[in-house]
């Protein structure tokens, strides 16, 4: 990845993400299924090559990119793949160590917080073998350096395309285009608040209030501002109730009396979003990522209806 004159690595982009990605993480080199499970163990495990390089099993996108998100947690890469069966498959490997997991059509995106970088640690070696260390001192200073996770996980966010929450163009009231170029936004913002405010704030995880905070986030990044309509319609939360949204989600299937609880839930939501315009507006001007953590900080107002 080349970079910026800022000093931050440029885009990869189109054909080049996954020969590019493939390089870092060899896993990506092997086809999901029960033939690749000892491969697999050797190349995430112990850093050995890939018997192939080998990429056949993806398809590729002119489309695809691959940046360097910088959060107030750290840097991650965030991934998009606009092939469907890409994404599978890229989640197949590395989600769920190479096995033909069926990802539900519903999921359009995953943090992989904590894989393993077998560059970032060989690039390590060559610069302790370079400094004058003897080759026998390696195993004690691998031990060092790896006892850090910081020193050799990264933290990646895989999206795939297409409208934000399976809501179309028209009912967003945008342009086809337009609204495919926003829900990439919302998404991506989406994604990286979750993973700010789970490192930040592992103490606090409550789904529903996640998704509703995530989504003001990946509003307020996507327009520079917090849409109220488009939040309760994302969720199905209206001022009577459920309206058929993400919601259901998180409500389980065998829950007693799930519709009564879903619409219950829903008119929390949906009061709690149109409080958060307000809270939002109160904060002037902010960066996204802070915005995050500043709702996550407020969760009392979720907590205490």
């Amino acid at each position: 990845m080349n970079k910026h004159a800022n000093g931050q690595p440029a885009p990869v982009m189109g054909a080049e993400v996954l020969p590019y990605l493939a390089r870092i993480y060899a896993q990506l080199y092997l086809t999901p299924g029960a033939e690749s499970a000892e491969a697999y163990k050797k190349v995430v495990l112990y850093g050995e090559a890939a018997p192939a390089c080998d990429l056949s099993h993806f398809t590729g996108d002119g489309r695809d990119s691959c940046v360097i998100e910088q959060t107030p947690v750290g840097d991650v890469r965030v991934v998009t793949l606009h092939q469907r069966r890409d994404f599978e498959t890229f989640l197949q490997i590395m989600a769920f160590r190479c096995t033909e997991k069926q990802i539900p059509a519903t999921q359009g995106a995953s943090i992989l917080d904590g894989v393993i970088n077998w560059t970032r640690i060989r690039a390590h070696k060559d610069a302790f073998l370079r400094s004058g260390a003897a080759e026998d001192a390696w195993p004690e200073e691998f031990q060092r350096f790896t006892a850090d996770k910081n020193n050799f996980k990264d933290a990646l966010i895989v999206l795939s395309a297409g409208p934000y929450s399976a809501i179309g163009a028209e009912a967003a009231g945008m342009t086809e285009e337009d609204w495919l170029a926003a829900s990439h936004e919302i998404r991506r913002a989406h994604e990286c608040t979750h993973l700010i405010c789970r490192r930040r704030f592992p103490e606090l995880i409550d789904p529903v209030w996640d998704e509703i905070t995530a989504d003001a986030v990946g509003l307020y990044a996507a327009f520079g501002r917090y849409d109220t309509a488009l939040a309760a319609l994302f969720l199905g939360a209206g001022p009577e109730g459920y309206t058929g949204g993400r919601l259901e989600n998180y409500v389980p299937a065998e829950t007693e009396g799930r519709q009564e609880v879903l619409d219950r839930t829903a008119k929390k939501v949906y009061a709690v979003i149109h409080s958060l315009a307000d809270r939002i507006e109160g904060f002037g001007s902010i960066e996204p990522y802070d915005l995050a953590i500043r709702l996550e900080e407020a969760i009392s107002c979720w907590k205490e209806l």
